[in-house]
């Protein structure tokens, strides 16, 4: 019969053994080389608008709408989240990222329906970044509107 001890053993070897090892240079690089790419698309995107003659802030609105259709429709085809497997926070923390947040459950949810299936589920993951970054802001912003008031800003 196995002791405690051994069993604990067994357990810590057993975590071990499932536990995934990380590298995390090698998950820094590969974030840092993904990331890199999408700006460059980006940067593409913008030195095009430049070429056609469009003001900077033209420039970057179509940059920004460019790249999270790109990442609908690389969500859609199911290879974004391949990208940002490999890629980690390099795919994740860009507007390509929050796209794909929306976008993901959208497709997920939409045997369920247009109202019950997308309509209720399009914001789950999305969803407390959008709360909590509407909540911030017009927190901020009150703040700044009371030093303004006060004359300190």
């Amino acid at each position: 019969m196995e002791t405690k001890e051994q069993k604990q053993k067994a357990y810590e070897d057993y975590v071990k053994q499932k536990t995934p090892m990380h590298n995390l240079p090698l998950n820094m690089a590969k974030a840092f080389i993904t990331g890199g790419i999408i700006c460059m698309i980006g940067q593409g995107v913008l030195a095009y608008c430049d070429k056609l003659g469009m003001d900077k802030d033209a420039a970057s609105g179509w940059c920004a709408m460019i790249l999270v259709l790109l990442s609908a429709v690389l969500t859609g085809l199911n290879l974004y989240p391949r990208i940002a497997k490999w890629g980690g926070a390099g795919a994740l923390v860009p507007i390509t990222g929050f796209a794909n947040s929306v976008t993901a459950p959208a497709i997920e949810y939409k045997k369920e329906g247009q109202v019950m299936g997308i309509g209720c589920k399009i914001f789950t993951i999305a969803g407390p970044v959008i709360l909590y970054g509407i909540f911030t802001s017009w927190l901020l912003g009150l703040v700044y509107w009371i030093l303004t008031k006060v004359g300190i800003m």
